[in-house]
């Protein structure tokens, strides 16, 4: 067995008259196999990485269960606004000598200072991090440990404080130890929903480029099998032989795969999109994953050479073959297909916006099955078009006739086109679906007139009102409470403002005190109008105020002019209260000024923070980093997936070149009699081109038709209506019509090669 698997391996790379197509086929098979390789050791580290990053959530997570003989770390959160992003203050303070330390950290931060995570300190000190700066309270005096963050982009702090400071605040936490069980890696239903299926597009080409370049050379190789033959070897013997010859390019690509893995896994962090940081030593497949990747691809290689063998008879004088193709049994086929729409139609009874595990579980499953499923039909729906397609010019019936022979190759490979396409479709098709159903709310005009909010209670807002008073460039102050108007079991959402405030809420026109301004819903609806029930909310709890007859005379507001302000909502001057006595609430002070309005809001930032979380600066218009950055986020995601779909589209087109150049030189002989006959080159070359675009056009109008069945209950489990984005499905089909004209523009040469008159004088 060894002096057979030798051979296989000498065949391989060894020497003789077909050695270049040897090393061609090699060099094919290790490229495909590397590129599998590097595909699925970064989806299997996936895994690991959010089960690290879960794990390591759970060990910082607070334990606020009474425990004898410690004394409890007393903690509170609070968020700082970072341009679109927001940064996790936690304030500590210890109560005792054996009070707990965060982990990540070595001791408490005393009064004033700051731990800050590792993401969080690049950010302070990247070029513009002075305006991050200005929203953190305190001095960086220590960073956080990697134990101490779930992952590397986490922008989270320390700071400490007076044990006074915290006791005082009602959402104060006693914390007795740090650390929960780890309960498992869980995902959402869209999640699951999605990434499986990316995973079947990225992979599906791949492993079909892999099988068809083990095959490449099957003719030739089996001559030189029949050779083997020839000097004794049986039938075994030559299946061993075959075996290794495969195995070797299974071992190259094996290694060059896991190359690429390590080279990409060192600046894994810096090439995430999104924004994505991670710790680079997170980024580690399994070992049980590693196993089966290393054990199943190579095998892939292996068997698919020795399946190419199961109709072919390797003699000692020569091989033969079987002349008829048996019928395709279908049975398997439309099971895989059935077993599909079945799991995806299931989802039905999980209701529209239902985002349990189960759902997602169901819907990823239903889809890699209809993704394979829809694979596997091509050959079928091919097979049966072109047996009833007969007569039109010689270069059509030229192809039609070869696809009756044999359409199954081409279609195999065409069915990574089709998965390709399906795909794409898929999360286009979520993407702008996802997109249109985001509400974009327009920004008030009254935001250029009071650019920076502060954000307090009513405890500190005669505070902030000095503290931003004295702000250079500041020339108007202007507080408004946020109050929750009642009447009966009906709730209104309330701002009570100067008319400069109140602008700053919605475009609400003419305005003067004892105005009062009905913000409209979508649905419509009547203006508030009787007596309300003034509440407020201060402490953790609701604090009930006087009672309010609202005047005659309410103006309503467009639900379109909103900004800030929700539907149904009163927007009121103090002068329409009547000199009422306001409940406790939120207070948000608005702040008008000259000059640069980043600069603006970093001087108002650093001037309150003091007052820590009691007081936190941002712009008036926040809405709009928040919009900017969920644009960012779909272009981002656009591009993505536009270069992994052109990478798995090149990684198809490139089996098919390969089948196309197989093809022609096995059929040189045939070709060179056709152009001797007096066949003209186009003729020829149209066939090719027939032969290749009719799996190619059915599969377009089968990816297309699976893409939608895709995207529909997806986007029905995220509650979301489904837009059709025509422009770019006709994109993506002419794409894949385009890489079809492309290979059979680079086999015009060989093919005018092989056509010349000396190829019949010579073998």
């Amino acid at each position: 067995m060894m002096r057979d698997l030798a051979l296989g391996l000498r065949l391989a790379v060894g020497g003789g008259r077909m050695s270049g197509a040897a090393l061609l086929r090699l060099a094919m098979t290790t490229l495909g196999i590397a590129l599998a390789v590097a595909v699925l050791l970064p989806a299997a580290a996936v895994h690991h990485l959010m089960g690290v990053q879960a794990e390591r959530r759970a060990a910082i997570s607070q334990v606020t269960e009474p425990r004898a003989g410690v004394a409890p770390l007393l903690a509170y959160n609070w968020y700082a606004s970072a341009g679109d992003d927001f940064v996790k203050i936690t304030a500590v303070a210890a109560t005792g000598a054996n009070s707990p330390v965060p982990p990540g950290l070595g001791r408490l931060p005393a009064p004033g200072e700051l731990a800050v995570s590792p993401e969080l300190a690049a950010k302070l000190a990247a070029p513009g991090g002075s305006s991050l700066k200005a929203q953190l309270p305190g001095h960086v005096a220590g960073r956080i440990s990697r134990e101490g963050v779930a992952g590397a982009g986490d922008l989270s702090a320390f700071y400490g404080v007076p044990a006074a400071q915290i006791e005082a605040e009602a959402d104060g936490r006693k914390v007795y130890a740090f650390g929960l069980p780890y309960t498992g890696l869980g995902l959402s239903a869209i999640v699951l929903g999605v990434i499986l299926p990316i995973a079947a597009v990225l992979l599906l080409p791949l492993l079909i480029f892999v099988t068809t370049a083990s095959r490449m050379g099957a003719a030739q190789r089996e001559r030189r099998l029949a050779a083997l033959r020839l000097i004794g070897l049986d039938s075994r013997q030559v299946k061993r032989v075959a075996a290794a010859e495969s195995l070797v390019g299974a071992v190259l690509g094996l290694a060059a795969g896991i190359g690429f893995f390590a080279v990409l896994r060192t600046f894994v962090a810096d090439v995430l999109p999104f924004g994505l940081r991670i710790f680079p030593e997170d980024f580690v497949p399994s070992w049980p994953l590693v196993v089966v990747i290393v054990l199943l691809v190579p095998g892939l290689a292996v068997g698919s050479a020795l399946f190419g063998l199961r109709r072919t008879i390797v003699e000692p004088l020569g091989v033969v073959r079987q002349g008829k193709p048996v019928r395709r049994r279908m049975w398997w086929r439309w099971a895989l297909t059935a077993v599909g729409a079945l799991l995806l139609a299931a989802t039905l009874a999980f209701g529209r916006g239902n985002g349990h595990a189960a759902a997602g579980l169901t819907l990823a499953a239903g889809s890699v099955f209809l993704l394979v499923g829809v694979a596997a039909l091509l050959p079928w729906l091919v097979e049966r078009l072109v047996e009833r397609l007969h007569g039109g010019p010689p270069s059509w019936q030229l192809a039609i006739r070869r696809l009756q022979l044999d359409s199954g190759t081409a279609s195999r490979v065409v069915s990574g086109l089709v998965v390709v396409l399906a795909g794409t479709i898929l999360i286009q098709g979520v993407i702008t679906s996802l997109d249109s159903g985001t509400a974009r709310q327009a920004t008030p005009d009254g935001v250029a007139a009071a650019p920076v909010r502060v954000d307090t209670t009513v405890a500190h807002e005669a505070e902030v009102g000095k503290l931003v008073s004295a702000v250079p460039g500041v020339t108007g102050v202007h507080p408004a409470r946020n109050l929750t108007f009642r009447s009966g079991q009906e709730r209104s959402y309330g701002v009570v403002g100067d008319c400069v405030a109140l602008r700053a809420q919605a475009n609400i026109g003419d305005c003067s005190d004892g105005d009062v301004f009905s913000l409209a819903s979508d649905s419509g609806g009547a203006a508030p109008a009787g007596k309300l029930q003034l509440q407020g909310y201060s402490r953790g709890r609701e604090v009930n105020g006087p009672e309010w007859t609202v005047p005659a005379g309410v103006k309503v507001v467009p639900a379109a002019y909103a900004g800030t302000a929700m539907g149904d909502s009163l927007l009121v001057t103090p002068g329409a209260l009547g000199g009422l006595a306001l409940p406790d609430s939120s207070v948000a002070v608005y702040v008008s000024g000259t000059g640069d309005v980043q600069a603006l809001t970093d001087n108002v930032a650093r001037a309150v923070s003091p007052l820590a979380w009691n007081a936190s600066a941002g712009k008036t218009d926040y809405l709009e980093d928040f919009r900017a950055r969920d644009r960012q986020l779909v272009e981002s995601f656009r591009a993505v997936l536009i270069t992994a779909s052109l990478f798995v589209l090149a990684v198809a087109a490139m089996s098919l070149l390969m089948l196309s150049i197989e093809q022609i030189s096995e059929r040189r002989r045939p070709l060179a009699a056709l152009s001797a006959a007096g066949v003209p080159i186009g003729v020829l070359a149209r066939g090719a081109l027939w032969q290749t675009g009719i799996p190619v056009v059915v599969g377009v109008v089968l990816a297309v038709a699976a893409g939608l069945g895709l995207t529909a209950p997806i986007l029905r489990l995220a509650d979301r209506p489904m837009i059709v984005d025509v422009p770019v499905l006709l994109a993506l089909a002419g794409a894949t019509v385009a890489a079809v004209l492309l290979v059979t523009g680079l086999t015009m040469p060989l093919l005018r090669q092989v056509t010349r008159l000396d190829t019949l004088r010579s073998e």
